[in-house]
C-alpha cells in the first residue's frame, strides 16, 4: 500500500514551532509531523514554504527569525520543484477562487501529485473544496474503517485519494 501524501500548508508548519498556547489546533499539526517523522505519510512542500514560513516567523516573533525556520529545516521536507504544470494550476486556481498564490501553490503540489492539501485556513478549504484534495487541519478525524472504505471507493475510480487525519495511526500499522 502507497504511504498517503500529505502537503501542509505553512500555518500548520508553523504549527509545529510556534508556542502552543496561541495555536488551535496545534496538537493535530504535531500528530501530522509524527506521522511523517515516523514515515506513516509523506509531506511534499512547494519551494516557496520556507519564504512564507520564515517571514511569518520574522515578523510575529523576530528573536526567533532564524532558529525555529532553521528547525524546520531539520525535518527534511521534500520540495516539489517548480514546474509549468504547477505554475499553470496555481494561477488556475488563483483566478478561479480568488485566493492567495501562495495558498493556490500548496493545493495545486497536492493535486497534481495526487496528495491531500492540509490547511489551517477554513476559509481556504471552504472557499476551494470543488477541486477536491484538501481538508481543514481543525476537521473531525474519522474512523479509520471510514478511511478504508473511502480508500477502496477511490481507487476503483482512480479518483485522489482522500486522507485524514485518523488514518495516521492506521496507515502506520498496515505497513
Amino acid at each position: 500500500m502507497p504511504i498517503p501524501l500529505v502537503v501542509p500548508d505553512a500555518s500548520v508548519l508553523l504549527k509545529w514551532v510556534l508556542p502552543p498556547d496561541d495555536e488551535p489546533d496545534a496538537d493535530k499539526a504535531l500528530l501530522l509531523r509524527t506521522a511523517i517523522v515516523d514515515d506513516a505519510v509523506r509531506a511534499l512542500l512547494p519551494a516557496l514554504w520556507l519564504y512564507e514560513v520564515g517571514n511569518t516567523i520574522a515578523r510575529r516573533f523576530p528573536t526567533h527569525a532564524l532558529d525555529w525556520p532553521s528547525a524546520l529545516m531539520k525535518f527534511g521536507l521534500e520540495e516539489a520543484p517548480a514546474s509549468h504544470p504547477w505554475l499553470a494550476k496555481t494561477g488556475e486556481l488563483t483566478r478561479r477562487f480568488d485566493v492567495s498564490f501562495y495558498d493556490a501553490a500548496y493545493h495545486a503540489v497536492a493535486l497534481l501529485h495526487n496528495g491531500l492539501f492540509v490547511a489551517a485556513d477554513t476559509r481556504y478549504v471552504n472557499q476551494v473544496s470543488e477541486p477536491g484534495s484538501v481538508m481543514a487541519l481543525s476537521r473531525r478525524p474519522l474512523d479509520h474503517r471510514v478511511l478504508v472504505g473511502r480508500k477502496r471507493h477511490c481507487e476503483k475510480r482512480g479518483c485522489v485519494r482522500v486522507f485524514r487525519m485518523a488514518g495516521i495511526a492506521h496507515a502506520r500499522r498496515s505497513r
